[in-house]
């Protein structure tokens, strides 16, 4: 039904958005965004889509000459990418630190994939030989990993995979949603096969557009599967069907028939998406992705020290945590959502809560993309000290403050 506000145009409240993501967009994303349509083999148009594939490969830290968009928030490259080299009956292999490892489980059952899995308690790590040995026993067609997982806040290593990968002939996938250009990331130095990521993190955009690259062995075998027309007609005869991709609008292959040189047509380009996602990435390649790097490393850690500065414990393993994300154990007798609830409704600023065997447990506090800046640090930092302080919490007054200026200072 609708009602007088229904008719009303959008007006959302000014928030502060320091939570695990999504976070507020570069506002430079966001004029990209409102930029005018042009039609999707426009020469303008193509331009665009072959300068998006160059720009994202100085972000990916690539040469992959299939560097390029998947139309839909992070989950439709993670997806993208799983159901187009997953065949029914594969091996795979994934080490789960967090939420997120739980949902390429899911993701490649519905591949029908024969999943294999590594757990260790949330707040920790794998060491990699850890992963080697598990891919000495298991034998995977492919690897399935998760960098930086925002349910814990922890950052697996990733450098050494890759070798190890090699040396077994295991194909290695990542997720970078949580994890690109806030913390490094060399998909060719560390011999990445697949790397998915999305926008609305420490790219500094909104959701909704998902940039992939991929390796030439990873193409080869994605390339190697048959066009789903023929697997349709395979499948009616009970022949060659393990062979078929499953998705038409995920299928990479027909995907990479779109951004290449042919054109051909698959799916109408969300072009406001795609201006978002250039821009984000012709920011990045602007400041240089390194210095980018360092930035959220700087501003994270500011963040941090503040936190302690107040007495509040940071949870999991530290030499292994995410730059963009802290994870702050709540402290007893403290009512994590009332703290949540205040922040947002007299600040202005959103925190994250948490789930699984961390719900209510811990806040997860984040500092990414257009919002990995000193002011919005120390704002986030004085608000919190003052909540806390309102709901009894005894806190050293303004030594957060101080802690965090004192570390900008060095």
């Amino acid at each position: 039904m609708l009602t007088k506000s229904s008719l009303e145009q959008i007006n959302p409240p000014a928030r502060l958005l320091m939570g695990p993501g999504p976070i507020n967009a570069d506002p430079r994303v966001l004029r990209a965004m409102s930029s005018q349509l042009v039609g999707q083999y426009d020469p303008a148009m193509t331009e665009y889509m072959n300068q998006t594939m160059a720009l994202y490969r100085q972000v990916f830290r690539t040469n992959n000459e299939w560097t390029m968009l998947v139309d839909g928030t992070s989950r439709s490259g993670i997806e993208a990418v799983l159901v187009s080299i997953i065949r029914p009956g594969d091996k795979v292999l994934v080490p789960i630190f967090g939420r997120f490892g739980h949902l390429l489980c899911e993701i490649a059952r519905r591949c029908r994939a024969e999943v294999h899995t590594l757990e260790i308690p949330w707040g920790e790590v794998f060491d990699p030989q850890q992963i080697e040995d598990a891919i000495k026993t298991v034998h995977p067609r492919i690897l399935l990993t998760v960098q930086g997982d925002t349910s814990t806040t922890m950052l697996q290593p990733l450098e050494q995979l890759g070798e190890i990968c090699q040396r077994h002939q295991v194909l290695f996938y990542c997720d970078a949603t949580a994890s690109i250009a806030g913390n490094p990331l060399k998909t060719d130095l560390w011999h990445l096969d697949a790397v998915s990521a999305g926008l609305q993190k420490c790219l500094g955009g909104p959701s909704g557009s998902a940039p992939v690259t991929l390796s030439d062995a990873f193409v080869q075998q994605v390339r190697a599967r048959r066009h789903i027309e023929q697997g349709i007609k395979s499948a009616q005869h009970q022949d060659g069907e393990d062979e078929m991709i499953y998705s038409n609008y995920f299928d990479l292959g027909m995907i990479m028939d779109y951004w290449g040189p042919e054109r051909l047509n698959h799916h109408t380009e969300a072009t406001s998406m795609l201006f978002a996602a250039r821009e984000c990435a012709r920011i990045i390649a602007q400041e240089g992705i390194d210095v980018c790097v360092a930035r959220h490393q700087l501003h994270g850690a500011a963040l941090d020290k503040g936190l302690s500065a107040m007495g509040l414990e940071l949870f999991g393993d530290l030499s292994h945590k995410m730059s963009n994300v802290t994870g702050v154990i709540i402290p007893e007798g403290i009512n994590g959502e009332q703290v949540r609830q205040l922040l947002l409704n007299d600040f202005g600023i959103e925190i994250g809560t948490s789930f699984g065997p961390l719900h209510g447990k811990i806040w997860r506090i984040g500092v990414m993309g257009y919002n990995a800046r000193k002011d919005t640090v120390l704002t986030t930092l004085a608000a919190l000290e003052a909540v806390l302080r309102h709901l009894g919490y005894v806190a050293n007054e303004g030594a957060a403050l101080q802690a965090a200026w004192d570390h900008y200072g060095q």
